[in-house]
């Protein structure tokens, strides 16, 4: 049995498995530079609700060193660490690398680029038990991971952030956070085009929300307005991104703006596939997941691939957090 985390700068994923069943998920938001202190607490209270012990073996990816609480990416990783074993004492923390190996809490205080942002390894190292050759795409809150699976290795380029988003295999857009004037610099106006406004009037999660693609219970971020995250108040976010409001935009010019940034968004993700598939011509599958999995679905067609979806392999709740699972189905490999 072991235990997997995912400890990124807005959410807190974790999971818990035996062999290869996955026994419990959850999925926290907080945004670490909020209160860094909190962080402690929170990783005692969820690993309780997955029904941790106090000797459990813990197993650890992490993005939360990116996060503007720290002005290192090592001071980031050594806060993380600090927290594990604030929290638990007991337990038994290994660390996962971009390389695909565990470290122990010293040894990855001394590496922490090697450990910063490694999560993305873990879920594909785990599909690449699965499927000997395809595109592993990952549309999470923030960013989607595309990482080649090449005769059942992870065949992925960059291993720093820097380094992936120069390759196509992060790209920095989600279904949630994005903020929507970054998704596409023109939107329609019935016949006209429109540019939009840089003011942070919305998020992808109004786009998506409106759309019926996403539910109002996943909209765990605050909004920009403060207002409820519901399809209502979703539309009169997505007005302003042209300075108008809901007595000025009927629900046809809402849709039209918000299917333009949902194909924009679409079409970013879509470069970073074709940089992949540019590489690695013979991928004929994307296998997709994360909360956008539809997303990361419609680029993958968009670029000639079939599809599949992690969930059928770790289940839904599993395949939405999945490097909490993967790292934790990894970790129990090894006793």
């Amino acid at each position: 049995m072991a235990i997997g985390w995912d400890i990124g700068g807005v959410n807190t994923k974790v999971a818990r498995v035996a062999g290869t069943e996955v026994l419990a998920v959850r999925s926290r938001p907080f945004e670490i530079q909020r209160d860094p202190h909190a962080l402690i607490g929170l990783l005692r209270d969820v690993a309780a609700q997955v029904g941790a012990v106090p000797d459990d073996r813990h197993g650890v990816t992490m993005t939360a060193e990116l996060s503007q609480a720290f002005r290192t990416k090592r001071e980031g990783v050594a806060f993380v660490l600090d927290a594990m074993a604030a929290a638990f004492p007991g337990g038994r923390v290994s660390v996962f690398t971009t390389d695909g190996v565990f470290l122990d809490p010293e040894q990855a205080r001394a590496q922490p680029l090697a450990v910063a942002a490694a999560n993305w390894m873990a879920t594909a190292i785990v599909v690449a038990g699965h499927y000997r050759d395809a595109l592993l795409i990952d549309t999470g809150t923030t960013t989607t991971d595309v990482i080649p699976i090449v005769n059942g290795r992870v065949a992925a380029v960059g291993r720093t952030d820097p380094e992936r988003l120069v390759c196509g295999e992060l790209v920095y857009r989600g279904v949630l956070r994005t903020p929507a004037d970054a998704m596409g610099v023109f939107v329609p106006v019935g016949k006209d085009v429109s540019r939009v406004s840089m003011e942070g009037f919305a998020l992808a999660g109004d786009v998506f929300v409106w759309r019926g693609e996403l539910d109002p219970s996943d909209y765990t971020v605050p909004t920009p307005d403060g207002r409820p995250p519901t399809k209502e108040f979703a539309g009169e976010r997505l007005a302003r991104l042209i300075c108008a409001d809901r007595e000025m935009l009927d629900e046809l010019a809402i849709s039209a703006i918000a299917d333009s940034l949902a194909r924009s968004i679409v079409s970013d993700i879509g470069i970073g596939i074709y940089q992949a598939m540019k590489t690695h011509a013979s991928l004929k599958t994307a296998v997709v997941t994360g909360l956008g999995a539809f997303v990361a679905a419609r680029a993958a067609i968009d670029n000639g691939l079939g599809v599949a979806y992690l969930s059928d392999h770790l289940g839904d709740a599993g395949a939405r957090s999945a490097p909490a699972t993967a790292v934790a189905l990894l970790l129990d490999q090894q006793s």
